[in-house]
């Protein structure tokens, strides 16, 4: 249902965070929840950034480490959520980002993967630029063969380009051996020589091993990926049968327009509260509480105002997804329409912790008005969203499957496998 008043006693406060019952909100914070799941909120802080005045090329150097980090975990969560299945993964690094915003408040602490995304970039870009050669030599070759296949031409590039690839498919792999640090993609004599010292002192394979575990540790892919499964089918639970009457109505059949006015309806209510009863899961780590709809109600109540700006948020920016749908590009270019989706819904996800911070930091009821206002608001607003969601399908190639994916909740990809 949407938000309505309930009374200050009617929900015990402990109830909103799963404490125990002689617990107190007080005691119930956001760092007590994070130590109950196992967190350790300090591992989220970057590095200090430095004096810009006292050490300008070091600030300046921060700077752009963060920016291409950013820019990197972004492509990286774009191409991860184009690949079927593996979406889940990008789906639960999106929900442990809400869950960081929740944790700490911070915004700071959003862009998850940044100490390894902008090694992840580098790895990437490096390999890329090495590969534009190599492009290049083999379409000379194919041209060389079907203009003279017998030509001196044709034989050298014949013999010259697989050593060409064998060359620089040495040069990756000790680049990412060394650590896959951009200037280890361009120093390949220096990577030999620290193959060499490493040969000599037997420790290559250690080295190479470590540096493989340390990476695949940070990205916690079994975490992330099991996050993303159960935060999809939680939202699905509650958003599968008013998506389905919403589809069933038939223009052509007036009598079923009924069934879309109650899934419509029913909708209206669900996408008022999904949001938070994910970002509180994504928290807590309980898929249990995807269910405790009595809690997210009372938490509402301690932050009207920063939860009408996470749910403007979260379906405003889901309106590019919309209309992405009128045309769908090729396989092989899908990942460019999930990067539209991740731009699009990772805001809507730190925003959307932002609110359940603010929540359950308040230690106070606010003025009543603003809880009813923010209730007026809420359900002309979410009606329209609904109303237009319900016309997607005539301009949409998945037709009435478009009803069923929600985007800003479920898996951000084209279509949910």
């Amino acid at each position: 249902m949407l938000p309505t008043e309930t009374a200050e006693t009617d929900i015990p406060l402990a109830e909103v965070v799963n404490a125990e019952p002689q617990e107190t909100f007080e005691e119930a914070s956001p760092e007590m929840i994070a130590e109950r799941a196992g967190v350790d909120v300090t591992s989220y802080r970057l590095p200090e950034f430095p004096h810009p005045l006292r050490r300008p090329f070091a600030a300046l150097g921060w700077i752009v480490r963060a920016l291409f980090g950013i820019g990197s975990l972004i492509v990286m969560l774009a191409l991860i959520a184009a690949i079927p299945i593996v979406n889940f993964l990008a789906f639960g690094y999106l929900l442990e980002v809400e869950a960081r915003v929740a944790r700490t408040g911070k915004l700071r602490n959003a862009f998850l993967l940044l100490d390894v995304a902008p090694r992840l970039g580098s790895i990437a870009l490096g390999i890329w630029l090495w590969l534009i050669p190599l492009r290049y030599l083999g379409l000379l070759r194919n041209d060389a063969y079907w203009l003279d296949p017998q030509g001196a031409a044709s034989r050298r590039l014949e013999f010259f380009v697989p050593l060409a690839a064998f060359l620089v498919g040495t040069h990756i792999c000790l680049a990412l051996a060394r650590g896959g640090s951009l200037s280890c993609f361009f120093r390949p004599i220096k990577n030999v020589r620290w193959l060499l010292q490493r040969w000599r002192q037997g420790d290559y394979w250690a080295i190479a091993t470590a540096g493989i575990q340390d990476v695949v540790q940070r990205l916690r892919l079994k975490h992330h990926f099991l996050l993303g499964v159960r935060g999809f089918f939680g939202a699905l639970v509650w958003l599968l049968i008013p998506s389905a009457l919403l589809a069933a109505g038939n223009p052509e059949q007036p009598a079923t327009f009924i069934l879309s006015v109650i899934g419509g309806v029913l909708l209206l209510f669900v996408l008022c509260w999904v949001p938070f009863l994910q970002a509180r899961f994504a928290m807590t780590g309980r898929w249990k509480t995807m269910f405790q709809l009595s809690a997210i109600r009372q938490l509402f109540c301690f932050a009207p105002i920063a939860w009408l700006v996470a749910i403007v948020l979260t379906y405003a920016l889901s309106f590019p997804l919309i209309l992405s749908k009128v045309y769908l590009l090729p396989q092989d270019a899908r990942w460019f329409i999930t990067l539209i989706f991740i731009v699009s819904i990772y805001p809507a996800k730190v925003v959307t912790g932002w609110a359940m911070h603010r929540a359950l930091k308040r230690q106070d009821w606010p003025w009543f008005g603003w809880r009813w206002m923010v209730r007026a608001l809420l359900a002309p607003l979410l009606a329209v969203y609904v109303f237009v969601l319900f016309f997607t399908p005539l301009i949409s190639e998945h037709g009435r499957a478009v009803l069923f994916e929600h985007h800003a909740l479920l898996l951000p990809a084209p279509a949910l496998f």
